[in-house]
């Protein structure tokens, strides 16, 4: 990862007014001529909290993999000051350069100067969204993957056609013959990253699953889009590992998509319309917490404050919403372990989900967490802070660079010489999957950090956890 040794010039070399200036501007009548409109422009004044100082380019995947300015965090900050001042339009350039965005949001992590690029990305594709003018193909597959993903009950549906392909060898066949290669990129990355679909797409947990301890406290638990239909053994270890430490979990049979896809891809009304659905969901629940096992979307759930921040009805039920969403490694590692902990002797690398280590600045807890396993060994990536090419459904969008980024990954988990791979994010899990099996490495397991805590608390045996059923009972 080379960074660049001639940084970007200050905003005045460059001819860029700072937030005083523009807002003398606007009092005096006169006008910016912005190429974006009024509905949550990237904000100026947290444009100007970027220094260009450089901190971000190694961290940033896609400098790293073309060292290119523009594909920068402070090279798209510098064009979105350019596009604010009315110097830049909202082109096919402009859209290239934020679409190339993973939104991993390691530049934040990153960043001397605190720069906030989440909000400033995240607001930007809302713009590029209204105002520019995608190709049809482009166009007509991004509607598929958004009328499909946020659904659940239409990703249950399609699991019974994907269970009987996969268990009847129609997959291996289809893979082993070559005949996804003939295939346009996306669709045949669509394929490669398919998980395991479950036989019953349709099971799904009860409304409440009791405290099998001493109440501490009513919580909320996320059921997720993909995460209910196709990882349901990760949603049951869950449930499983809160009601043995002492948690009454209720989970809504009502909630739908939390929008963090929409979120993440600029369709801010969409976004907003899971939002406040999933905010009055678990109002009515009347839980103290909500518990999150997947990292996008507990980014996105922990900023609804920030995406309904103008709306006067919403905005602060948004905010008190999101500051009683955590991470399920948040909410263990706070309270001391209830259930005796097994030993389950196993050598594992824990892989950090860019939108937890990141966006919810998350890193200690999950460590803490797998801490308290007698026997079980956790070892770091020699680079923990890349992304693995997943980013929501940056995998899906841009197959090419997110499989470079999968094989840079799997590399690097394949030369500490472990045992099985563990993340806090669905999407990572099969990215990761996706790129060992490119490099024949397919026997090497996945599991969601949740269900070695379960493993642990009921005594599985390393080869239970290894080669066993994944247990759907509550």
């Amino acid at each position: 990862m080379s960074t660049n040794s001639n940084p970007l010039p200050s905003a005045d070399a460059i001819g860029l007014a700072p937030q005083s200036v523009l807002q003398e501007l606007v009092q005096l009548g006169g006008s910016t001529k912005s190429a974006f409109d009024a509905h949550h422009a990237p904000e100026m004044g947290l444009m100007d909290q970027c220094v260009h100082c450089g901190f971000c380019l190694p961290a940033c995947p896609t400098y790293a993999l073309w060292n290119e300015e523009m594909d920068s965090p402070r090279g798209r900050i510098w064009m979105m000051r350019k596009g604010a001042l009315g110097e830049a339009p909202l082109d096919a350039n402009f859209q290239l350069h934020m679409d190339n965005c993973l939104g991993c949001m390691a530049c934040m992590t990153a960043c001397p100067s605190g720069v906030q690029y989440n909000k400033l990305i995240e607001d930007t594709r809302g713009q590029v969204e209204r105002h520019t003018e995608r190709p049809p193909l482009d166009r007509l597959y991004r509607q598929m993957l958004f009328a499909t993903f946020p659904h659940k009950n239409r990703l249950k549906i399609m699991g019974i056609p994907l269970a009987i392909y996969q268990r009847s060898g129609l997959q291996t066949l289809v893979r082993a013959s070559g005949v996804l290669n003939l295939l346009p990129k996306r669709l045949s990355a669509m394929e490669n990253l398919l998980p395991v679909v479950p036989l019953n797409p349709f099971y799904s947990l009860p409304a409440e699953v009791s405290a099998k301890s001493h109440k501490r406290g009513r919580v909320g638990m996320l059921s997720g889009c993909v995460q209910s239909a196709y990882f349901s053994h990760v949603n049951a270890a869950t449930a499983r590992v809160l009601a043995a430490e002492g948690f009454e979990v209720v989970i809504p049979q009502e909630q739908e998509c939390c929008g963090a896809l929409a979120m993440h891809t600029g369709l801010e009304e969409s976004a907003a319309a899971h939002a406040k659905q999933m905010i009055a969901v678990f109002e009515h629940a009347g839980v103290d917490t909500i518990v999150i096992n997947s990292a996008g979307c507990g980014s996105t759930m922990k900023e609804y404050g920030h995406l309904l921040r103008d709306d006067p009805t919403w905005a602060a039920r948004a905010a008190a919403f999101s500051a009683r969403c955590k991470d399920i490694s948040e909410i263990l590692a706070e309270h001391e372990p209830v259930n005796r902990r097994h030993p389950l002797p196993l050598r594992i690398v824990y892989h950090d989900a860019c939108h937890l280590r990141h966006a919810q600045q998350v890193f200690a807890e999950p460590r803490k967490v797998l801490a308290r396993i007698a026997g079980l060994e956790v070892v770091e990536l020699p680079d923990p802070n890349l992304c693995c090419g997943s980013a929501g459904v940056y995998n899906l969008l841009h197959p090419e660079s997110a499989e470079q980024l999968g094989d840079i990954k799997a590399e690097q988990m394949l030369s500490v010489n472990v045992q099985a791979v563990v993340s806090a994010n669905p999407g990572c899990l099969l990215q990761i999957m996706s790129s060992l099996r490119r490099r024949g490495e397919a026997e090497l397991p996945a599991f969601h950090m949740v269900e070695l805590v379960d493993a642990s608390i009921r005594g599985l045996s390393v080869e239970q956890l290894l080669h066993g059923k994944r247990s759907l009972d509550v």
